[in-house]
C-alpha cells in the first residue's frame, strides 16, 4: 500500500493498520500517515467552509459544511443505482435541499412536518437504497442543518448559488470517481423495490415518518435547535434493533461525556480560545473509529455555536434534552411499527 493509497484509508481501517503492525518503526510510520491525514482533512475543511463563508456570507458557512461532507462522503461511496442516474439523483437532492428546508420553516410545524416528510421521503427512497452504505448519514443530515440554520432574503438568495456551485462540484467529482463501476439497478426499480416485508423498507418507513415527527413534537414543545432531535433519530434508526439499542445507548452517554468535556474545557481554556473548542472537536471525530466516541467529539461544535446564542447553561440543557428525546423516541417508535409489522405478517400469512 501506496503513502496516498493508505490516507485513502478510514479512522478504523488506518488503527487497525497501526495494531498489526509487524515491528515498532512500521507501527510509527503508520502513525505518522494517520496523523497526516488527520491534518490534512482538518486543513481541507477549513479552508473550504471558510471559501464558503467569503464567497457565500457568513450565514451560509453551513452550506460549506454540507457540500464539503457530500464531496467527503460521495467521493467514495455510491447510492448503488448506475453512475449516470445517481450523478442525476445527487443533483436532484440539491435542489431538495435548495427548497425543502425553508418552505419548511415557512411552512409552521404542522405544514413542515409534510414537507419534512415528502423530502426526507425522496432521499431516504432514492439515496439509501442499500443501509450498509449510512448515506442517511450524509443526505438527512445534510437537510436537517440546513432546516436548522434557515435564512431569508439577500442570504437565502445566496444559499441557492452555493447549493447550486455544490452540486455541480458533488457531481463532477463522483461521476469522475465512479463512472468505471458497473450497477444494474435503476432509478426506476426503487420504488417497485419497496416492500414492508423487506427489512430495507421497514428500516426506510422508520426514517421516513420518525425524523419529520420528532422535529414536529419538538417544535410544538417550544424547544430550539429542533434539528438536534431529528439528527439524533435519524442517526439512532437502523434495520437491526439490537444495532438501534446500541446507538441510543452510547448517544446519550457520548452527549452526557462531551458536555462534561466541553464544560472543562470552557471553564480551563480563556475566552480567547472558545470559538476553537469546535474545531477540537472536529479533531476528535477525526481519530474516532467508534460512535460513541464521535457523539462525544461531536458535542463540541453544536455547543461552541449555541453557547454564543442560548448561554452556556441553556445551550448544556438543550442539547442533553433534544438528543434523549430524539434517540428514546426513535426507539420506542421503531419498537412499536416493528410489532405492527410483525402482527401484520402473522394475519396475512
Amino acid at each position: 500500500m501506496t503513502f496516498y493509497q493508505e490516507l485513502q484509508v478510514n479512522q478504523a481501517g488506518s488503527k487497525k493498520i497501526i495494531r498489526e503492525s509487524a515491528s515498532q518503526r512500521e507501527k510509527l510510520y503508520h502513525i505518522a500517515v494517520y496523523l497526516t491525514k488527520i491534518a490534512i482533512t482538518v486543513a481541507f475543511c477549513f479552508i473550504f467552509v471558510s471559501l464558503y463563508s467569503l464567497g457565500f456570507g457568513a450565514d451560509n458557512s453551513i452550506v460549506g459544511v454540507v457540500v464539503l461532507l457530500y464531496l467527503l462522503v460521495f467521493r467514495s461511496a455510491h447510492l448503488c443505482i448506475r453512475t449516470e442516474q445517481s450523478t442525476l439523483l445527487l443533483a436532484g437532492f440539491f435542489g431538495i435541499m435548495a427548497v425543502g428546508p425553508h418552505a419548511a420553516n415557512l411552512a409552521g410545524p404542522v405544514g413542515g412536518l409534510f414537507i419534512n416528510a415528502a423530502a426526507i421521503a425522496l432521499l431516504i427512497l432514492f439515496g439509501c437504497h442499500e443501509p450498509r452504505m449510512f448515506n442517511q448519514s450524509t443526505l438527512v443530515l445534510g437537510y436537517l442543518l440546513l432546516y436548522g440554520y434557515d435564512v431569508s432574503g439577500h442570504a437565502y438568495q445566496m444559499r441557492l448559488f452555493g447549493l447550486a456551485v455544490g452540486a455541480l462540484l458533488v457531481c463532477a467529482v463522483f461521476y469522475g470517481n465512479h463512472r468505471g463501476n458497473a450497477y444494474e439497478l435503476c432509478a426506476g426499480d426503487i420504488l417497485p423495490a419497496f416492500d414492508l416485508r423487506h427489512p430495507r423498507s421497514k428500516w426506510q418507513l422508520c426514517q421516513i415518518i420518525c425524523v419529520p415527527l420528532v422535529l414536529f413534537l419538538a417544535e410544538l414543545s417550544g424547544m430550539p435547535r429542533a434539528m438536534w432531535a431529528g439528527i439524533a433519530a435519524m442517526s439512532a434508526i437502523l434495520p437491526a434493533m439490537d444495532d438501534m439499542r446500541y446507538r441510543v445507548r452510547w448517544r446519550i452517554i457520548g452527549n452526557i461525556a462531551g458536555v462534561c468535556c466541553f464544560l472543562a474545557l470552557y471553564f480551563l481554556l480563556p475566552s480567547s480560545i472558545y470559538a476553537y473548542i469546535g474545531v477540537i472537536g472536529g479533531i476528535g471525530v477525526g481519530f474516532s473509529a467508534k460512535y460513541g466516541w464521535q457523539a462525544v467529539f461531536n458535542t463540541f461544535g453544536a455547543l461552541a455555536i449555541a453557547t454564543s446564542a442560548y448561554g452556556l447553561k441553556s445551550a448544556v440543557g438543550l442539547r442533553v434534552a433534544q438528543n434523549v428525546f430524539g434517540v428514546v423516541f426513535a426507539l420506542l417508535f421503531c419498537l412499536i411499527l416493528h410489532r405492527l409489522f410483525a402482527r401484520w405478517e402473522r394475519s396475512a400469512s
